[in-house]
Formats: C-alpha cells, sequence, structure tokens
C-alpha cells in the first residue's frame, strides 16, 4: 500500500492564494493584449509559445509512446478544450474580469453532472441541492430580463461546460498515462486546433504583444502546477472557499487597471456559486474518509 502523506491545510491554502494569483495574472493579461489582437490570435499564439513549457516533458512524452487509443483520446480532448480556450478569450475581452471569474466558478458543477452522466458517480440530494443554488449564483451575475446578455456572457457559459469534458476526459486519460505527458500533449493538439481560427483573422503581431503572451504561457502553466500542490497538500474542502479571493482581485484589478464598475450582484453570485462548490467538496471529503477502511 502507498502511503498517503497527512494533509497540510496551510500548505493548501497557501499554493492555492497563489493559483489564484497566477491566473489573476493570465485573466488580466488576455484583457491587455485583447486591445491589440483578435482573440482568436491571441489564444493561438499563447498557446504555440507556450510549447517551449513542453520541452521538460518531452522525455516522458517519448517513453509513453503513442498508441491508437492514446492518440484517439490526446485528440478527442482537444476538441472540446480548443472551443473551450477560444470561447474564454473571446469573453475576456468583451464583458468584465470579474463577471469571467464568478461565471468560471460554474466548471465544478459541470464536472459533477458530466461525472454522474458518464462515469457512474452518484448524484445525491444534497448535491443536487448545491447544483441548483449554484444555477441561482449563475443567475444573480447574468440578470436575465433585468439587463441585455452580450455575445461575451454567451461565450463564457459556453466555454465552461467545454471545459468540463476536456477535464473529464482528462481523468480518464491519467488512468492510462502520466500527467505530464496527458499535459504536454494537451498543449500541441489545442495548438492546432487553433491554428486555422488564428490564421482566419490573422494580424502580425509586435513583440510586445508575443513578449505579453509568452508571460500569459507562463503564468498558466505555473497556475496548473500551483493548483496540483495545493490539491496534494490539502483536500479540496480547504483549498475550494480560497478561491472566492480570485474574485476579489478580479474586481480590484478590473477597477483599478481597466476602468470597470464594481457590480455588487456579480460578488453576490461569485459568493453563491463559491459556497455551493465548497459544500459540494465538503460532502465528497467526508463520504471518501466513509469509504475508506482504517487499516
Amino acid at each position: 500500500m502507498v502511503d498517503t502523506p497527512p494533509p497540510r491545510p496551510l500548505a493548501g491554502i497557501l499554493w492555492m492564494i497563489l493559483t489564484g494569483l497566477c491566473f489573476i495574472g493570465v485573466t488580466a493579461l488576455v484583457k491587455h493584449i485583447g486591445r491589440s489582437l483578435p482573440s482568436q490570435e491571441a489564444v493561438f499564439l499563447r498557446y504555440l509559445l507556450g510549447l517551449v513549457f513542453v520541452l521538460p516533458m518531452l522525455p516522458d512524452m517519448l517513453r509513453t509512446g503513442l498508441d491508437r487509443r492514446l492518440a484517439r483520446g490526446f485528440a478527442l480532448r482537444g476538441v472540446p478544450h480548443s472551443f473551450a480556450t477560444l470561447l474564454w478569450f473571446y469573453a475576456m475581452t468583451k464583458i468584465p474580469m470579474a463577471e469571467v471569474t464568478a461565471m468560471g466558478y460554474l466548471q465544478p458543477v459541470y464536472l459533477s453532472v458530466g461525472a454522474a452522466l458518464f462515469f457512474g458517480e452518484a448524484l445525491a440530494a444534497r448535491r443536487m441541492a448545491a447544483i441548483g443554488v449554484a444555477i441561482i449564483g449563475a443567475l444573480i451575475i447574468l440578470r436575465p430580463g433585468f439587463r441585455e446578455l452580450s455575445p461575451g456572457h454567451l461565450a463564457m457559459l459556453a466555454s465552461t461546460p467545454c471545459f468540463a469534458v476536456s477535464y473529464l476526459l482528462a481523468k480518464r486519460l491519467t488512468e492510462l498515462s502520466s500527467p505530464a505527458v496527458v499535459v504536454g500533449w494537451l498543449s500541441i493538439t489545442t495548438t492546432i486546433g487553433l491554428a486555422p481560427f488564428a490564421w482566419a483573422v490573422w494580424v502580425t503581431p509586435s513583440m510586445g504583444d508575443l513578449g505579453w503572451l509568452l508571460l500569459t504561457a507562463a503564468f498558466a502553466t505555473a497556475g496548473h502546477y500551483t493548483m496540483m500542490l495545493a490539491f496534494r497538500a490539502a483536500p479540496m474542502a480547504v483549498t475550494q472557499p480560497v478561491t472566492f479571493l480570485t474574485l476579489i482581485w478580479s474586481v480590484s484589478l478590473g477597477y483599478l487597471l481597466f476602468g470597470e464598475g464594481v457590480d455588487a450582484m456579480v460578488v453576490l453570485g461569485g459568493a453563491v456559486i463559491v459556497a455551493a462548490v465548497s459544500y459540494i467538496a465538503l460532502r465528497e471529503a467526508r463520504l471518501n474518509r466513509r469509504r475508506v477502511p482504517v487499516v
């Protein structure tokens, strides 16, 4: 039996705070770059330049090889992830940072529903109630009927389930290969998937734009790595509530750097979603403890 390291809640919280800072860095940089490049080109260049961070993963990728099953799985995952990132970058250029961040909190909700539909995981009444609360939080943010929903809102709503499908496929792929190989091939397939969209709107980027996009890729890679460290150090029931800080930082940066207004309803809706998702994580942690036999 492999020894499970003891939980380190403080370390998990600190790693998750760092994760939030990295992803807020990504969000702010995308918002800035969106002023000079089409979103389709910006997201393609972000992944193309980010391939430099795949280089350390190449030894694992070469050792693993690529049989038909893995090739099909990696290619299949690249499709929803390409659309998800394309929609997310577009949304980022059209709606305030705080709204993008708050609506992104819905991703664990889609993951819960997807895991129940495709992996046969239980969808108990309490989890369904928490999902219902999260949807109410989204409605507080969007306020349909009380304000006009822009294409940016619709793009963000569509990107979140696409990301969820990508991560559900990743869960299955990690049973067949190492995380480094899964991440490496995701970068390659997404770059390929985004290329036609970038070509259709191509504008010659400046060296400054390329530098910002390389920095965006660095922040994104660091954020995924620190998130992994957070989940390794402490259960999601501990780390999930910390993600609400990301919304506070997003509101602050949007106001200070981009002149975006502070919308109390967006903050309220984001808080409702985070509370619901945190409850789901807490319930899962308790159920998992009950399933593990005492030895």
